[in-house]
């Protein structure tokens, strides 16, 4: 990993093409699942492993993951709340937010808290899965799906293990990523949403994380995903599409070794 000084910025349009690679992704993961399918281990970690969706999508799109993390000897499951939309489906306002959050009122609100919000409902999953099955948790996220994980293990050290992360930005919220018209037309402000996930460093994450990225990420610009305030962060740079990353069998092994420290 190498520093850059350029300013940040979302990927180019261009980059989306390469995501078409996410077919070859798809392909390779076959044989990896027919191995573990036919060689299942056994157990391999005392944590239990919750997967979380990035933006968009359900369980159905980490299902392939989860299933090889299973057979091998681990125990993981999705994160049972639907289509992660970024919150921008559950209604709320900032008093909404639970206390760790600390949203700067301003006069207009168009959703900006939205993440937090859902980040909150996740917490509370974790929390009550943590409590059901008396074990730590790891949690790994993909893209939006990993700062929701990241935010996780924030507000709940001593419930959360570790985080691995796939593409995920760890600045700017959606600004430096593809998704970010998506949010302009909502009319929400994203230098607001950027400051306060900047203010949320001031109380850093402890647990290790495991920081997967890709500098031909055709979703979020890479140099987003550089964490560069946790002291206890390891990057992996991969070579594959951001669309492809939950399939791709090489971040599997990434994410396996990872688990396993």
């Amino acid at each position: 990993m190498s520093e850059t000084t350029t300013p940040l910025a979302p990927p180019k349009r261009s980059a989306l093409l390469l995501e078409s690679r996410t077919a070859i992704d798809l392909a390779r993961m076959v044989v990896p699942l027919m191995s573990a399918q036919l060689r299942p281990g056994t157990a391999r970690s005392a944590c239990h492993v919750i997967v979380v969706p990035g933006f968009g999508s359900d369980d159905r799109y980490t299902a392939p993951l989860r299933h090889y993390l299973n057979r091998i000897g681990f125990r993981a499951e999705g994160w049972g709340l639907g289509k992660n939309q970024a919150g921008v489906d559950l209604p709320h306002t900032l008093d909404d937010l639970s206390p760790t959050w600390q949203f700067t009122p301003r006069a207009h609100y168009a959703g900006e808290a939205s993440v937090p919000y859902l980040c909150d409902r996740l917490i509370d999953r974790v929390r009550e899965r943590h409590q059901a099955l008396g074990q730590p948790v790891a949690l790994i996220g993909w893209s939006l799906g990993g700062y929701l994980a990241r935010e996780a293990a924030r507000d709940l050290p001593d419930v959360v293990d570790r985080v691995i992360t796939m593409g995920t930005p760890t600045v700017g919220g959606p600004k430096y990523t593809a998704a970010a018209p998506f949010f302009r037309k909502r009319g929400m402000d994203l230098d607001w949403i950027e400051e306060e996930i900047q203010g949320r460093e001031s109380r850093p994450i402890r647990q290790p994380i495991t920081a997967i990225y890709s500098r031909s990420d055709g979703v979020v610009t890479w140099q987003a995903s550089i964490d560069r305030y946790s002291e206890n962060v390891r990057h992996v740079e991969v070579r594959a599409p951001h669309l492809g990353m939950g399939f791709n069998p090489t971040i599997w092994r990434h994410i396996v070794s990872a688990l396993e420290e």
